[in-house]
Formats: C-alpha cells, sequence, structure tokens
C-alpha cells in the first residue's frame, strides 16, 4: 500500500458500528495479516486512524491487495474469487452510475437555467438508469445462487422492496449461505415485514405527542376514512423534501376524511419541533425521541425513511409507500 504507514486494519461492518478483525504493521509499504474467514465474504481495509476503507471480498486463500492510501477504493484485489465476482458485477454498476451521474448534474444545470420541463425529463432518465443498477444486483443473485456476495448485494436492495419480491430473492439462495449472520437478519426482516404487509391490520400503538399527551395510533385511524402513518424526521432530506407534497394532499382532502400521523426518528425534541412549524405539518406526531429505535418504527421494519402505511378505519394497511404522485392519486381514488 504506497503512501501507508503505522499499521492496516481490517474490519467487518456490524450492525450498529464497525468490528475489528485484525491489525498488521506497515513495513517499506507492506503489511501481511494472516488468518482464517470461517465463511467468504465483505471485509473493509483501511489505514488505522483515517477513515477512507477499501471493500474487499475474503476468501480462505492467498490474497493480494495492491494499491495507494490516497485512493483506497482503487485497490486492485487478486487471488479471490468471491472478489473476483463482486469485482465484475461492480465494474458494469460503475459504467452506468457514471453515465447517470453526468446526466443527473444536467438536470441540476437545467433547473439553475429555468428550465424545469428539461430537468425532469432528465431525471426520469437518471431514475431509470439508477434502477437498472439494482435490476443488476437481482440478476446476479438469481443467476449466481450459491455465491458469497449474495448478503452484500441483498442488504444494499432489500429496502423499499416488497416483501414478496424480497422473499423469493432469498428463497433462491443456496442452503450453504442461510447460516451467514446478514441472511439469518434478513430473513427476521421478512418476518417482520409480513406482519405489517398490505391488507394486513396495523399494530397498535401509542407514544406522547409534542406536549407530552399520550396518543393511541387506533384512536387516530378510526376516526378517519384514510390515515397516512408517517415515519420521518427533521434530519431526513428525502423526508423534508417530500413533506409538502403530503401537506398539499392533507389540505385537500382533509375534510373528505383523510388525515396523516406524523411518527418522528428524531433525537432531539427542538429539532423535531422546529421542522413541524417549518414545514406547517398540521396533523398529530407523536415521537419517543429514540432514533433508530423508537419503538413504532421497529414494528415498520423498512429501516429506511421516508416509509409511511396507508390504514383504512378499521386498521387494514390499504397501501404503503406512496410519494408524490402516487400518494394524491391513491388518496383521491380512494375517497
Amino acid at each position: 500500500m504506497e503512501g501507508a504507514e503505522g499499521k492496516i486494519l481490517l474490519e467487518q461492518r456490524g450492525i450498529t458500528s464497525w468490528v475489528p478483525v485484525d491489525t498488521a504493521d506497515i513495513v517499506e509499504g507492506v503489511a501481511v495479516l494472516k488468518g482464517k474467514a470461517e465463511i467468504p465474504g465483505d471485509y473493509y481495509l483501511s489505514v488505522l486512524g483515517q477513515r477512507p476503507k477499501a471493500l474487499i471480498f475474503v476468501d480462505n486463500a492467498k490474497m493480494t491487495v495492491t494499491g495507494h492510501a490516497d485512493s483506497l477504493n482503487n485497490v486492485v484485489v487478486t487471488g479471490s474469487a468471491t472478489h473476483d465476482e463482486y469485482a465484475g458485477l461492480n465494474k458494469k454498476i460503475n459504467e452506468v452510475t457514471e453515465k447517470y451521474m453526468v446526466l443527473y448534474q444536467d438536470s441540476r444545470a437545467a433547473m439553475a437555467a429555468g428550465d424545469t420541463a428539461k430537468s425532469k425529463e432528465i431525471m426520469v432518465e437518471v431514475e431509470a438508469m439508477y434502477e437498472s443498477t439494482n435490476k443488476m444486483r437481482e440478476d446476479f443473485i438469481k443467476t449466481h445462487p450459491a455465491s458469497y456476495v449474495n448478503p452484500f448485494l441483498l442488504n444494499q436492495i432489500q429496502y423499499g422492496k416488497e416483501v414478496e419480491e424480497l422473499e423469493a430473492l432469498v428463497g433462491g439462495l443456496d442452503a450453504k449461505l442461510d447460516s451467514i449472520p446478514a441472511i439469518v437478519q434478513i430473513k427476521a426482516q421478512i418476518e417482520k415485514l409480513k406482519k405489517v404487509s398490505v391488507g394486513q391490520v396495523a399494530p397498535d400503538f401509542t407514544q406522547n405527542d409534542v406536549n407530552g399527551n399520550q396518543v393511541k395510533f387506533s384512536d387516530i385511524y378510526s376516526q378517519n376514512e384514510l390515515t397516512l402513518l408517517d415515519f420521518w424526521a427533521a434530519w431526513c432530506g428525502p423526508c423534508r423534501a417530500e413533506n409538502p407534497n403530503v401537506v398539499a394532499v392533507f389540505n385537500e382532502f382533509n375534510k373528505k376524511g383523510f388525515t396523516v400521523f406524523g411518527v418522528s426518528l428524531d433525537r432531539e425534541k427542538l429539532q423535531w419541533t422546529k421542522a413541524i412549524a417549518d414545514d406547517k405539518l398540521a396533523w398529530t406526531q407523536v415521537s419517543d425521541l429514540a432514533y433508530w429505535q423508537n419503538d413504532a418504527a421497529q414494528m415498520d421494519g423498512s429501516q429506511s425513511i421516508p416509509s409511511s402505511w396507508l390504514v383504512d378505519k378499521s386498521g387494514k394497511i390499504v397501501a404503503k409507500n406512496k410519494r408524490g404522485d402516487e400518494l394524491r392519486a391513491f388518496v383521491a381514488e380512494t375517497l
């Protein structure tokens, strides 16, 4: 590793933090790590004390990693069949990513020049290209069911997937992957998602509103024809970007029986209440200020926000994650 001094650190990504695996002294640009990977998988190399990390897939084999400390994303890995599989897929994904990032900049330039129509037209193409990279990952999983790259890829694409799609992907994997912690975790996630899938009765919960008063979810949805349970946070950029659309739908359909029930994943009450005021959110808001450990959000199982359920008067979930024009169209059709 050119330009590197001190120690090389090998670690893995844990559920909430990085897990150190091994270190080795760097002597004249060379460090040697020895050990056994019980299961081949994704690890991360870095110079101890520095933030940049290189993603590598480690097999029980003699592997070589070469590169420069200033560009760890460009390291070259040899000797790992698993890494070779990942590198081949990643090369194709990066080629598409580079193209849509150029288009994204074109979209921003068009918006800055006042050409909103052109900007939106370009963004449609950008989004299609972005989705094509997820399709590449899905296709790899389907065509390489025994690959140890799959747990990593599934973690990348699981968010926002319908539970049936995710279950089909995991169900097609080779049995040898069943004991891998990431796969065990995804299977548990699937079971959680099944309980809050469309057609199920939403689990009830109670949390405090901004004034410290307890509010029960069922007390909200039972008084309205259609309720949007909205998981969001003041610190979440995509959530804040979607808020004006939710406000518009609320204002248009509130008198026809539509309401919103906001669940915040914030930690700081002042940030939460300021965002409510700034975004003009006129509906009931609750939170336990527990961040990602919010009790209600744990039931959702999506592990990303914004996330939402649309619930009818009986508490049945009738749709999930409707945003933008889709949200308005669904509420209009339902009411």
